[in-house]
């Protein structure tokens, strides 16, 4: 069974580059490669606001053979999109061959979070400079669309992403930060798009939401999901307030159809870390050789985040979604 003891034990992937509140290395993407029976992950360096390079200031790509040792292959930094930050990215090798990047950052042009995609025939030859804009904000009607995440059933794929919903606090000036989503001005929800070739997606508007009230009423934010039995499990950041933004904790949602989600931790999160803020977040659970691999940040005892790796079976996974 997934517990807090178990999550606190996982595998250390990269350490964060200081030991502090505001330095965090997480954000995990993972993709199994089985043409080259290897993994890629996809990951976020960030230090605190007014340490250069700041905030999101770069991302990577690490490649491993063995779930060990993993060697970074490509480095993106924020100036290359001409943007205050980065954030969740996502790897994907398409039946073409060719592999996609899916990755969000603000956009310079409005301050507001955009996802964007871009492709080539080597993760190492991924080029900021050739990137296309997916989705944008405003013609959405959102403040925001960030943190793709990628699945793929029966040929279709979906890709979930965090969204900021407009509130009456919403206003010109909430976008002046570079990051709504830390302003209290919005609600921080999923959403979800389509498409049956990862070029052209179709919007599918909103999945999963917060409640009026509850713990989780600021955020629910889906990072992944897992066929579990007859049903779907995704696992989901959760926080009260933007106090919480960067801080959020792991819960547990179920859906039979991937667009209508029920919260089954309405009581509080499903598992939290011992330290600190007890952040335990963006949880990316991938099944590959028999196992279910759960990569995901976590909050450590000088406030600072690493990223972790633990593998579970699909009784374990089946078990948790009830």
């Amino acid at each position: 069974m997934l517990t807090n003891e178990l999550l606190t034990q996982g595998t250390v992937i990269r350490e964060p580059v200081g030991k502090e509140k505001g330095y965090w290395v997480g954000c995990p993407g993972a993709f199994y490669d089985e043409v080259e029976r290897a993994w890629y992950l996809t990951y976020r360096i960030r230090r605190p606001r007014g340490v250069a390079p700041d905030r999101g200031g770069e991302v990577r790509i690490a490649r491993s053979s063995d779930l060990k040792q993993w060697d970074d292959v490509l480095r993106i930094t924020k100036d290359q999109y001409g943007s205050a930050s980065i954030e969740r990215s996502a790897l994907h090798r398409g039946r073409d061959g060719l592999w996609r990047y899916f990755t969000s950052y603000v956009d310079p042009a409005d301050g507001r979070w955009c996802t964007a995609l871009m492709k080539a025939a080597k993760v190492e030859q991924l080029d900021p400079a050739q990137r296309e804009v997916i989705f944008t904000a405003a013609p959405l009607g959102l403040e925001g669309v960030k943190d793709p995440w990628l699945l793929e059933v029966g040929g279709v794929f979906h890709l979930f992403l965090s969204i900021a919903l407009p509130t009456t606090r919403t206003n010109a000036a909430s976008h002046g930060t570079l990051d709504i989503f830390n302003t209290g001005e919005c609600v921080s929800a999923t959403g979800l798009a389509v498409s049956r070739d990862l070029d052209k997606w179709e919007w599918q508007g909103v999945v999963l939401k917060p409640d009026a009230a509850g713990w989780d009423k600021y955020c629910r934010r889906i990072n992944s999901v897992a066929r579990v039995g007859d049903r779907w499990l995704a696992f989901y950041d959760g926080s009260a307030s933007e106090a919480e933004n960067y801080e959020e904790r792991c819960a547990l949602a179920v859906s039979t159809n991937l667009r209508d989600w029920r919260s089954v931790s309405l009581d509080g999160p499903f598992v939290t870390s011992p330290f600190a803020s007890g952040s335990a977040r963006y949880f990316d659970a991938k099944f590959a050789n028999g196992q279910w691999h759960l990569f995901y940040e976590f909050a450590r005892a000088d406030g600072a985040h690493d990223m972790r790796m633990i593998t579970c079976s699909t009784a374990e996974l089946v078990a948790l979604a009830g």
